[in-house]
């Protein structure tokens, strides 16, 4: 078991290391391939998530969440949105709208600035090699560029899969999404391609795996360094949140550490550009405000609260509304809203808690006049100098036990590999 130190100020030394990684050269000559990206749960997932009126279920080893797919009706679970969009089609996928702007109440437009990314990738721009998770809707695999020889994490969607479970639309956010962000706690997506059957999206590699793992073979984590972890998150919210992203999916399985020990926000399959309110049931149970899953209108305080919820985890190894894996209790707990905190957690840490995980609306941190600073400026975070953090100046409380650039996999679990060709040709489903 990984020994969990407590914060340490980095000594002076160069943190290039822990910087994105080049984007694989490609002969191809084209800005971006007109393909939209993953959807909502396709990979290293392993609390059951819910998208509208559907429980998905999403394989992956180790989780303490039971991986149960539940149906919940329409009428109980409905979208109030005031203007229905035109239905997303797996044209849109391929070849997406223009403006990709999303509709809100003011008519304002979505964010102007997109990051280029550096090309047109194919099958033959890699060397596919073993699989780093599985979900509903493909895989995610390790690859290297037959280009510059460094590694990369391609995710594969299975076009029909999508279509099949309505997931075009957030398909299509999630790709828009990942080509707008820029931030060292945030995959980088480097580009997209298709073939007849599946999506592929070229991002980083990840070496250090995905937090929920340490977090289980640790049980919880020492208050600095959930503390650590929480502020890396923060960062990353206020990062989105200023460019009007609500990300949707905070957990510990989509948190992945890199070689240095940092986080890396990845799975944007739930995240939408909303400037006000919108109204869509999905994300994980566990993590879901009330106000979700009451059906009601929300905005970005969603993610505050899922960031309690994440810091509760951190510190407790359990999450305050769980019971027994049934996603309806779960939902029946978050509406009553009663927490117990264990003596063991520190009363800072209760007390921002408490004003994150609040139902209302007027109390909840990070929805409140001072916005993102007023839970950054809260006394659990005193000593983080956020600047520092920022830059990656600050040392991890771990540092995976990884080779960094080798393509080392170790501390990803092992899945039987896709049987199914890829590369195929014929029609689009």
């Amino acid at each position: 078991m990984p020994t969990l130190g407590f914060l340490k100020k980095k000594r002076t030394k160069d943190s290039s290391g822990s910087k994105d990684l080049d984007s694989p050269s490609s002969p191809a000559k084209d800005q971006f391939s007109p393909i939209t990206h993953t959807t909502s749960k396709s990979s290293d997932l392993s609390r059951a998530t819910t998208n509208n009126s559907t429980l998905s279920k999403v394989t992956t080893s180790g989780s303490s969440h039971e991986q149960q797919s539940a149906q919940t009706n329409d009428s109980m679970y409905t979208t109030q949105s005031s203007h229905q969009p035109t239905q997303p089609s797996i044209q849109n996928l391929i070849h997406p709208s223009n403006d990709g702007k999303t509709g809100n109440a003011n008519g304002a437009a979505a964010h102007p600035s997109q990051r280029a990314t550096k090309g047109k990738y194919t099958l033959q721009d890699f060397d596919f090699q073993r699989t780093l998770g599985t979900g509903s809707f493909g895989r995610v695999h390790l690859v290297q560029s037959k280009h510059n020889q460094r590694y990369y994490a391609v995710k594969v969607l299975k076009k029909a899969q999508v279509v099949k479970m309505k997931q075009v639309e957030h398909t299509n956010d999630e790709r828009r999404m990942l080509g707008m962000v820029k931030h060292p706690f945030l995959i980088t997506l480097w580009g997209t391609f298709q073939d007849s059957k599946n999506l592929y999206m070229v991002m980083d590699f990840i070496e250090g795996g995905e937090l929920f793992s340490l977090l289980r073979k640790s049980q919880r984590f020492p208050n600095p360094v959930a503390k650590f972890y929480a502020a890396e998150v923060t960062l990353a919210l206020d990062y989105l949140h200023s460019m009007d992203i609500i990300y949707r999916d905070l957990k510990p399985e989509n948190l992945l550490l890199d070689r240095h020990g940092h986080l890396k926000i990845t799975d944007f399959g739930f995240a939408k550009e909303v400037p006000d309110i919108t109204w869509t049931l999905c994300g994980t149970p566990d993590y879901l405000a009330p106000e979700v899953v009451a059906s009601k209108g929300y905005n970005k305080s969603v993610d505050w609260w899922s960031l309690g919820i994440l810091i509760f985890e951190m510190l407790c190894g359990f999450t305050p509304f769980w019971d027994g894996g049934s996603p309806m209790k779960i939902y029946e707990n978050i509406l009553k809203g009663r927490v117990k905190y264990p003596p063991y957690v520190h009363a800072d840490a209760q007390d921002l808690l408490q004003k994150l995980i609040t139902p209302d609306l007027t109390k909840r941190l990070g929805n409140l006049h001072g916005g993102s600073k007023d839970v950054m400026q809260h006394a659990w975070f005193a000593e983080v100098t956020w600047d520092r953090l920022a830059k990656k100046d600050i040392d991890a409380p771990y540092v995976p036990p990884v080779r960094g650039g080798a393509g080392d996999a170790s501390q990803f679990d092992k899945y039987p590999e896709e049987t199914e060709a890829y590369g195929q040709t014929g029609d689009d489903p």
